[in-house]
């Protein structure tokens, strides 16, 4: 099911050869390149541009090198895709969200969505009750919602990939019913639209032009063109629903919305933490400090009694999630000793002169 599992470029090996002092050339080439970019004035289309033109050139570059002297296509694809994660990566704070009207567009949708949580059901949105699975529905909101834990382009188009598919194959199944035609666009939209809905993915606009203006455009094709399609449509239609687009009156959908916005606004006021005025001035970086902590541990103090079904599935996502990336971290340590972390922090540097940070060996 993961889209990334069977051929995920080998980014290390990339930056291996990059070390070599044969890539003198190379390092010279991109250096160059990430410093001019960041002279000019910030315009997504014409970022775009050079990014593509630059990365079609280095392919051709790379053909030709030494260091892939006899190489493969899946070699030199291999290395263009390790090429694109770097620069993206160094270049990401200049190219992603990089206007305001991106940034509204953004607090827009997620609000938008954080409204129709609160009552929009699938029938609203005409799904099939074939596709009425709440365990793949919770997969593939988990899967959208990793988006932004990613810079590179491609890693990010891997998020939609592996929620489209979840998607994907719950219309397989329901085809192969007995009494359901087989499925199509018009049950897939639906359905992409109601997970996205459930993951109010952060900065959902942001992400989505990222990936159309800085993804390899030779890779935006067939299967994976027909997912960021869909995902682009999803993302208009929550942007401009409405009553009519929900098969409701008017009148009924305003009532929906405006007891959304009363419940959000009474939520965050009982959310916020009472104290005693003699207990605040003291008190009010400690509180703080303890919010933020519990934000992101919110059940540390839990009692197994009180969790729900929706949290022990939360907690379960959140287990096999920790548990595959302290695998992939664990193996990757030991095959290599090296933090990618540090690897794509703004410190690091192609120099086929500088050791890459290895960890101290006991």
């Amino acid at each position: 099911m993961d889209f990334s599992s069977s051929s995920s470029p080998d980014f290390y090996g990339f930056l291996d050869r990059m070390r070599r002092p044969a890539a003198a050339d190379l390092i010279r080439s991109i250096k160059s390149f990430i410093v001019s970019f960041s002279l000019n004035a910030t315009d997504a289309e014409e970022d775009s541009k050079r990014v593509q033109e630059y990365l079609f050139t280095m392919e051709a570059t790379i053909k030709d090198h030494p260091l892939w002297v006899n190489a493969s296509y899946e070699e030199i694809d291999n290395a263009i895709e390790g090429l694109e994660k770097f620069i993206m990566t160094k270049l990401f704070n200049r190219t992603f969200a990089s206007s305001p009207e991106d940034s509204k567009i953004d607090s827009d949708i997620s609000e938008k969505i954080r409204l129709l949580q609160c009552f929009i059901k699938p029938n609203h949105l005409d799904v099939p009750r074939l596709l009425r699975n709440e365990a793949s529905w919770l997969l593939a909101v988990k899967e959208l919602q990793k988006i932004n834990a990613y810079k590179a382009p491609r890693e990010k188009l891997t998020c939609i990939m592996n929620c489209c598919q979840v998607i994907n194959n719950l219309l397989l199944n329901a085809s192969e019913s007995v009494h359901h035609a087989p499925a199509g666009a018009d049950e897939f939209l639906p359905a992409l639209i109601y997970i996205t809905i459930k993951a109010n993915p952060p900065q959902l606009h942001s992400n989505l032009k990222f990936v159309q203006l800085f993804r390899r455009e030779t890779k935006l094709i067939s299967e994976i063109e027909y997912y960021l399609t869909n995902l682009i449509s999803a993302k208009t239609f929550i942007l401009n629903i409405n009553a009519h687009s929900l098969s409701m009156e008017e009148d009924e959908f305003e009532n929906h919305m405006r007891n959304a916005k009363l419940a959000i606004e009474q939520s965050t006021t009982d959310s916020r933490p009472q104290m005693l005025d003699s207990d605040a001035v003291g008190s009010r970086r400690k509180g703080k400090e303890i919010i933020a902590e519990e934000a992101r541990y919110p059940f540390l103090d839990a009692n197994p009694e009180e969790l729900t079904s929706e949290d022990v599935k939360i907690l379960l996502g959140a287990y096999k999630q920790l548990v595959n990336r302290y695998t992939s971290l664990s193996a990757a340590l030991r095959r290599l000793s090296l933090d990618e972390n540090l690897l794509l922090s703004s410190s690091y540097s192609l120099s086929p002169r500088r050791d890459p940070p290895f960890r101290e060996r006991k």
